[in-house]
């Protein structure tokens, strides 16, 4: 399934055989994202996991529990981070629907852009990332962080095995000075993985969405009900 940003580079690429004599400062922003792309593509290139691991043997929920860190409270039982897992899934997939581009702007002729090319890429370049706005998750610890200061809510999920705790330790007193909710669970390789990441993830939020809202709704009453830490 084509993600979000899938289509925008598509089209971008495919709109270059349309454009015809638009310009060449539309052909040079068009030829500045597609290395863009390609940059993305390549450093994604080094997340695939060695052959070796297609073989280690999934660990249980209470194997992992045993190597979570002194500060892994409140922690999710084994049915709650299952439910977790699956929201976050949902969460992690691109919901922009609709055009690639609002409006048709990848259309318009380049005269209704401004004159310099510098800034036709940077029109490109914002409609390249814009498809993160539309995901339902936050993904480590500064993004986390970051959108928390912002004042947005969710449900801060946290891999109980990462080391050292001070990569994220401010975490939970920033949630809790918000009432914010938020859960430990085992595994920062499962955590990411949810995420549709092959590599650990130490903090996810994931905000509410209609599409799954029963679910969220359902984590979200779990999570609350777990006791704080003293």
């Amino acid at each position: 399934m084509v993600g979000f940003r899938g289509v925008c580079i598509s089209s971008a690429l495919r709109t270059e055989a349309e454009i015809g004599d638009w310009g060449w400062k539309w052909r040079v922003g068009l030829w500045l994202l597609r290395l863009v792309a390609m940059g993305r593509v390549k450093h994604q290139e080094p997340e695939e996991a060695p052959e070796t691991e297609a073989t280690t043997p999934e660990r249980s929920y209470h194997e992992l529990v045993a190597n979570v860190n002194a500060i892994a409270r409140p922690l999710a039982s084994r049915k709650l981070t299952r439910k977790l897992y699956k929201c976050i899934k949902k969460g992690a997939c691109d919901r922009g629907g609709g055009e690639p581009f609002p409006g048709g702007l990848w259309w318009a002729p380049v005269s209704s852009f401004a004159a310099s090319w510098g800034e036709v890429f940077l029109k490109a370049l914002a409609f390249y990332f814009v498809a993160s706005k539309f995901k339902q998750i936050r993904r480590g610890v500064k993004e986390v962080q970051k959108f928390i200061n912002k004042g947005e809510k969710g449900i801060t999920v946290l891999a109980g095995d990462t080391l050292p705790i001070d990569v994220y330790c401010h975490i939970p007193i920033m949630c809790e000075d918000r009432s914010l909710p938020y859960v430990y669970i085992p595994s920062k390789t499962d955590l990411g993985a949810a995420a549709g990441s092959k590599r650990p993830t130490c903090v996810i939020m994931i905000k509410a969405h209609e599409d799954y809202q029963a679910a969220y709704n359902e984590c979200l009453e779990e999570v609350e009900a777990l006791p704080l830490p003293l």
